[in-house]
């Protein structure tokens, strides 16, 4: 008697083809989920990057002074910083990233703003940001400058100026500190030091410049210091270029107007063909040194005019 035995499973047709339709439509069902997770994740980020450049609207203020707020953000998000020179104003560009299931979702799209000036890092990252804007005057009033921080980051004032001192403290922004001691995991900047204490960024504020990483970015005025400080070299020395292309075309408005009230006996005896020359050929913050004698006797000569222009 012989005795046959067969092992193995036998699978009809009907049941192989179901079994790869329902991994097709499977598979199908998971890039679908994605795709709409993606396309909403776009259009938070997109939406959020927009809500921002409308939040910093109140910064750009006509008054001679600070203004300070903060951003929350619900979620995780990075705020990108982006900047172009070109054209005649340049842009302000800005787009965000934000965190969902542990990881950072692609930036949605760039949004951008030609009367925006805003110093920061390549992006700021948090739930929570800090902004303040000074108005940068050169000479005439030219444009509001906003400094962006994340929460994250907290950066301590060693051996400031009186002024640069008493602005921070009117300020009340919480990851600005004056008093460095106990401070631990801040980034450290120093204000003429005369030996090394540990800094991440030095101010040689007699001298005009801001150095961090050996590399040295010029600046005119406080308002300019705090975009050295809080920028990288990037988007700093881009958002300067943006304004000095404005103070270009503001001074040739004022050139016109002193010519124009020249013709009613008003001179305001203010010579711009130095200051627009100079701002033609500006390529980087190291050629404020050429400016700064010709703004600054442009100030004195508007002061003392029976015929101010601003």
């Amino acid at each position: 008697m012989k005795i046959h035995y067969k092992r193995g499973i036998e699978f009809s047709f009907t049941w192989i083809f179901a079994v790869i339709i329902g991994a097709i439509i499977l598979v199908l069902a998971i890039y679908a989920a994605t795709k709409i997770i993606s396309t909403g994740e776009t259009q938070t980020t997109t939406a959020t990057a927009k809500e921002i450049g409308v939040l910093l609207n109140p910064l750009e203020t006509s008054f001679q002074e600070e203004v300070t707020t903060s951003l929350s953000i619900t979620r995780e998000t990075r705020i990108y910083n982006g900047c172009d020179n070109f054209g005649e104003f340049g842009n302000q560009k800005i787009k965000t990233s934000q965190k969902s299931f542990g990881k950072w979702s692609k930036p949605g799209v760039e949004i951008e703003f030609q009367n925006k000036y805003i110093f920061s890092d390549g992006y700021e990252e948090g739930k929570i940001f800090y902004v303040f804007s000074k108005p940068f005057d050169f000479p005439f009033k030219t444009a509001d400058l906003i400094y962006l921080t994340s929460s994250q980051k907290k950066y301590c004032f060693f051996n400031a100026p009186a002024g640069i001192k008493e602005e921070t403290e009117k300020l009340k922004q919480e990851n600005l500190l004056i008093d460095c001691s106990g401070n631990e995991n801040v980034i450290k900047v120093c204000f003429d030091p005369g030996t090394d204490f540990g800094c991440n960024v030095t101010v040689r504020y007699n001298s005009g410049y801001v150095e961090k990483n050996k590399i040295r970015l010029y600046f005119e005025t406080d308002a300019l210091m705090y975009g050295a400080i809080f920028s990288d070299k990037e988007i700093y020395e881009c958002q300067v270029k943006r304004l000095m292309q404005r103070a270009e075309s503001l001074g040739s408005i004022y050139n016109k107007k002193a010519n124009l009230l020249s013709q009613k006996d008003c001179n305001s005896n203010i010579d711009f063909s130095s200051f627009l020359a100079a701002l033609r050929n500006y390529d980087d913050s190291f050629d404020l040194d050429v400016l700064i004698p010709i703004v600054n006797s442009m100030k004195q000569d508007n002061e003392i005019s029976s015929c101010r222009l601003w």
